[in-house]
């Protein structure tokens, strides 16, 4: 497939699979490992939303459902199919229990991302497009400007009923 049209699919897909679990794992809720609470309060500082600073504190701090995509898909890649993304998920679950995170985010991304390739895969989309979307994915919500992705997933963590405990 052209990688101008199979990039853009990817990078969508990616960022949709990372953002809905960590939300519906509840990253913008509370910060849930050390660390994420000082960038959540930074975040929301410099007038972003303090769920959307949880979430990109959690992100940094946690193997969350970002990282268990990634994993999976450059795992996916190396090995050749989707026992790679399966071995991916597995070490993101360790990474979790080491880092003392409560969560299943990093293990469901990995999983969902895995099957997700997969069927791609049959329409030519296949995982080098996905580590190349999840990198931008990642971006977006990491690089750009903090203010601005933490007041989207902000809101779209009030349409799954994920909002800031308080």
């Amino acid at each position: 497939m052209n990688e101008i049209i199979a990039i853009p699919i990817a990078a969508t897909l990616a960022w949709l699979n990372f953002v809905i679990i960590d939300i519906w794992m509840g990253l913008p809720e509370a910060p849930g490992v050390r660390g994420a609470k000082a960038i959540g309060k930074s975040i929301e500082k410099r007038g972003g939303d303090l769920g959307g600073g949880y979430f990109s504190g959690n992100i940094v701090c946690s193997p969350d459902a970002s990282a268990g995509t990634l994993l999976a898909s450059c795992s996916y890649y190396g090995f050749g199919g989707p026992e790679g993304g399966l071995i991916a998920a597995l070490f993101v679950y360790l990474g979790n229990r080491m880092c003392a995170d409560p969560g299943y985010a990093g293990t469901t991304g990995a999983l969902t991302i895995t099957f997700i390739i997969w069927i791609a895969s049959h329409f030519g989309i296949t995982a080098n497009y996905f580590i190349v979307g999840i990198v931008i994915a990642i971006l977006t919500i990491q690089g750009l400007y903090h203010p601005l992705s933490s007041k989207l997933i902000g809101k779209m963590a009030g349409k799954m009923n994920r909002k800031v405990i308080k």
